[in-house]
């Protein structure tokens, strides 16, 4: 069946009823817009107040195509190839994650922690697209920002938001599960959000993440979901300023299992924080110095 006009207001409705075959209504009329505003400037506001407002064939294909790949569960964001993240955009494709809003919580989190103290070097492990880095180097201009990931691919997107973004974040290739590169400087914050979804998991999650999204930068094991936060908070015990701090994304499962970890590797004043929808999402500590001078 063909789009009835080239009314904007009619293929507005058309490809709305399509997508409504695999999303709810609400959630397809915003995706719609979101096209219609990427490629043409056209808000909803213009919407109204222009109802003959019309399309050419060759941007009617645009919406065309973009609509065939949403059907694929294809996320919005890798279509349009961009996000909005913490006020920035971020270019996008399927090499990296698309940012959750939990994670600018957390990047929010830690830059109003910083307000009232001077915090020099922070590390960022497991970049992706470079969404916490850049926006803490945004956040906090006094600082100098490190972002580490072990993808070469990632490490491209978030090297083109940095220079987008106009900010100076220094990359690290490296995997933190056995470092190669021999890292000297010694960092006031260390943040990660890394790998934690247990496979186990995999059967709650929809298809736009499981068939699109990098599972490396997503999933671990059920043996061993915590092997990226034991390597993070070993790294921390020697990569860490004294006062300085380590904040982390989790699995809202793994609270009680974290808390003991980070226990028993010494760190101290532990905190699990909830995310806006009431989820334990973020721990911050501190490193234990006697632990530190033990080690």
């Amino acid at each position: 069946m063909k789009v009835p006009s080239n009314l904007v207001k009619d293929i507005r409705d058309y490809y709305c009823e399509k997508l409504c075959y695999i999303y709810d209504r609400k959630e397809a009329d915003s995706m719609i817009l979101i096209l219609f505003d990427y490629y043409f400037k056209i808000s909803r506001v213009k919407m109204l107040l222009e109802p003959d407002l019309r399309l050419s064939e060759s941007e009617m294909l645009k919406i065309h195509f973009a609509v065939k790949d949403l059907l694929k569960y294809k996320p919005i964001q890798y279509v349009i190839g961009e996000t909005e993240f913490c006020d920035l955009r971020f270019k996008l494709n399927e090499n990296v994650l698309i940012p959750r809003p939990e994670t600018s919580e957390l990047v929010r989190m830690i830059a109003d922690s910083c307000k009232l103290s001077s915090v020099g070097n922070i590390l960022d492990i497991g970049t992706g697209s470079g969404c916490i880095a850049i926006s803490l180097a945004k956040m906090l201009p006094q600082s100098q920002v490190f972002a580490m990931d072990i993808s070469e691919k990632a490490l491209d997107v978030a090297k083109e938001n940095a220079a987008n973004n106009n900010e100076n974040v220094i990359f690290i290739h490296d995997d933190i599960l056995s470092l190669r590169n021999d890292i000297e400087t010694k960092f006031d914050i260390i943040v990660s959000n890394p790998p934690y979804v247990r496979e186990m998991e995999k059967t709650d999650m929809r298809d736009n993440v499981l068939n699109w999204e990098p599972h490396g930068a997503l999933f671990v094991s059920d043996d061993d979901p915590m092997i990226f936060y034991k390597s993070i908070l070993e790294f921390s015990k020697t990569h860490l300023n004294e006062n300085g701090q380590v904040w982390l994304e989790i699995n809202e499962f793994l609270g009680k299992e974290m808390l003991s970890l980070c226990q028993d590797l010494g760190f101290c004043n532990i905190r699990i924080i909830k995310d806006f929808r009431e989820k334990e999402r973020f721990m911050r500590l501190n490193i234990n110095q006697t632990s530190r001078l033990g080690s």
